[in-house]
């Protein structure tokens, strides 16, 4: 059996509304898991920001 995650309430609970995950599903995680899911939401996030920052990257160097 594994341990609850050793992370701090703040912290959980910021994981929790990020990940869409109910807080004690989250603190019994597999940490493989959790990480797994911090991963895709990194990569959602940088998806998300590429066209934004490449925006004003490509004003710059046009002018």
């Amino acid at each position: 059996m594994s341990q609850p995650l050793q992370i701090s309430p703040e912290t959980a609970i910021k994981l929790s509304k990020q990940l869409g995950v109910p807080l004690e599903h989250l603190m019994h995680m597999p940490k493989h898991i959790l990480l797994q899911k911090l991963t895709e939401l990194a990569k959602a996030e940088a998806e998300a920001g590429k066209p934004s920052e490449s925006a004003p990257g490509t004003e710059e160097s046009s002018s």
